[in-house]
């Protein structure tokens, strides 16, 4: 039996496939563009990476098949979708030998013009369907993020492709679809991320209009606002996204005025920070997104790609998961984090807590208070400091978040 192993984005809403073709190689369907979830299922299994597919040009995320392509795996995608970088481009009809297992090409316009279903077979038997925008679970994909001009046209043209195509495939075949619970692209909350072929006939509910024209009113009538980075990144993926790898870029650490330079040139200040974090004290005009499953989705509505973004973290968020959340939607611009956190005491002297191990120079004489973002690493330096000699100290309890509670004033 083929294993099929579900890669889901939470945030997004959206799943890539990993398939074990049997021969010690792997396929994957519509993969992110962080690669290391691909790479690190392909090695517990002993797999090599050989083919990546897509579906469509993607508006919800940055595509990560020319990362895969950089380990050797061949593209393939819909030859009307003119990627600009190597792939092999298929059209309806067509078939990728995967060396024992195929993969045919159906077209499948709606979602998008360019759209393709993929058939995995083998031989003449059906396995699996990948569906990518074209059929959901309990939906289907959104129609108008092509222009308004062609919204109507294209869910006319969504209705043929499932009926003259995708239903008419055995009601038992499994289906794997690109977008799922959460997704912009229309699929409902609480859906199970797969379903069959004829499940979806007996309780889609868009499936069950009984003409193209009601089809059509129920679909239409049923789509809602997304997100503005959708309007960019189907021609960042046509292009081809630049490669990072599995490690994501690190973030530049920035001083305070290195940050307020950069603010007043134009670029945006994110605080990725706690709410409580955040209502606590943060930068005048700084955004409050919190680092969470869901930063990429409404980074992407709320800032414009195209200004450098400057965060604010806390010492125990992942940086790592911040810079691969940004990248997945096309933020390229990422001009650092705030070093020290979310800001400073007026007058307060600056003192990285590593290095008070030695004698630190520059340190006023008398009585001295020792505060930072919460207390613990204040409260760590203090217990230093008294070990160097210095008696009359004081630790500010709760930090600068403590401080800003009270509505006084911190910088950057």
């Amino acid at each position: 039996m083929t294993e099929i192993v579900t890669i889901r984005d939470e945030g997004l809403g959206n799943s890539s496939y990993l398939v074990d073709l049997g021969d010690g190689r792997g396929l994957v369907v519509d993969p992110s563009r962080d690669p290391s979830p691909y790479l690190a299922a392909a090695r517990r299994r002993g797999l090599r990476l050989a083919w990546t597919a897509e579906t469509h040009l993607h508006a919800d995320f940055v595509s990560g098949s020319r990362e895969l392509a950089a380990h050797d795996a061949t593209v393939v995608a819909p030859a009307a979708a003119g990627l600009q970088f190597p792939y092999r481009g298929l059209g309806d009809g067509d078939e990728a030998d995967l060396g024992g297992l195929s993969l045919r090409a159906l077209a499948t316009p709606g979602h998008t013009p360019e759209h393709l279903a993929w058939l995995l077979t083998d031989g003449a038997h059906p396995l699996a369907l990948f569906s990518g925008g074209s059929l959901l679970v309990g939906a289907v994909a959104r129609t108008d993020l092509i222009s308004p001009d062609r919204t109507e046209e294209l869910a006319r043209a969504l209705w043929r492709s499932l009926h003259e195509r995708i239903l008419t495939l055995p009601g038992e075949l499994p289906v794997y679809p690109t977008h799922g619970a959460g997704s912009f692209c229309s699929a409902p909350t609480g859906a199970e991320p797969t379903t069959t072929i004829g499940r979806e006939k007996a309780a889609n509910p868009l499936l069950a209009a009984p003409d193209e024209d009601a089809f059509v009113k129920l679909l239409l009538g049923g789509l809602g606002s997304y997100p503005r980075y959708f309007l960019r990144l189907r021609e960042v993926n046509r292009r081809g996204p630049r490669v990072y790898g599995a490690t994501p870029p690190p973030l530049e650490r920035l001083t305070p005025a290195a940050v307020r330079r950069l603010v007043a040139d134009g670029a945006e200040l994110v605080d990725a920070r706690t709410i409580g974090a955040f209502a606590a004290g943060h930068i005048p005009g700084a955004l409050s997104i919190q680092l969470r499953s869901a930063f990429a989705t409404w980074l992407g509505w709320l800032v414009a790609d195209d200004r450098p973004l400057v965060v604010v973290v806390d010492h125990d968020q992942e940086r790592g998961e911040l810079v691969r959340q940004a990248l997945k939607v096309g933020y390229e611009r990422l001009a650092g984090e705030l070093d020290g956190g979310a800001g400073h005491i007026p007058g307060a002297a600056h003192v990285e807590l590593g290095a008070l191990t030695h004698q630190p120079g520059g340190l006023p004489g008398g009585p001295l208070a020792v505060v930072c973002g919460h207390g613990e690493r204040a409260m760590t330096a203090a217990s230093l400091l008294q070990r160097q000699g210095r008696a009359d100290l004081s630790v500010v309890g709760g930090g600068t978040s403590a401080w800003a509670a009270t509505g006084r004033r911190l910088e950057p």
